[in-house]
């Protein structure tokens, strides 16, 4: 049942990781029951592919942990691309860019490890190793 509107939150903070499972797929749900709510996901392991998709379902801000109180209102206060935000002045580092690459290939199994790997033609414990590394920053 949907809420009314005067029950809907006007923000919602979501994060990516939500007890192993992706947020993503909540994503929608939350845009069906208050489509007016302001959405930013929030995630410890930021990505190219997560925030494109992230985006495409109805979140406004996609933000990378640790991000501070001020960082998360201001997200909340822009709803709109700003093109004043600078661009990266060097192009990411190949660990960056398979890091990037493996994220998309996820995303577009649905977070299914064995497909992936499959796609990408290879080992699942490979796969799983590299997932659980962190991310390189550039």
């Amino acid at each position: 049942a949907l809420a009314r509107p005067a029950e809907r939150p006007a923000r919602i903070l979501l994060d990516l990781n939500l007890d192993g499972d992706s947020g993503l797929r909540l994503l929608p749900a939350l845009r069906a029951a208050s489509p007016d709510s302001a959405i930013v996901v929030l995630t410890g392991y930021a990505s190219i592919a997560t925030a494109v998709e992230a985006t495409k379902l109805g979140a406004v801000q996609y933000l990378a942990k640790p991000a501070g109180v001020d960082e998360i209102l201001a997200a909340f206060a822009q709803q709109t691309a700003n093109p004043e935000l600078p661009v990266a002045p060097q192009p990411m580092s190949l660990r960056r860019v398979t890091w990037e690459h493996l994220q998309r290939v996820l995303a577009e199994h649905d977070g299914n490890i064995s497909a992936t790997a499959r796609a990408l033609n290879m080992h699942r414990r490979t796969l799983q190793r590299m997932l659980a590394k962190r991310p390189v920053k550039s």
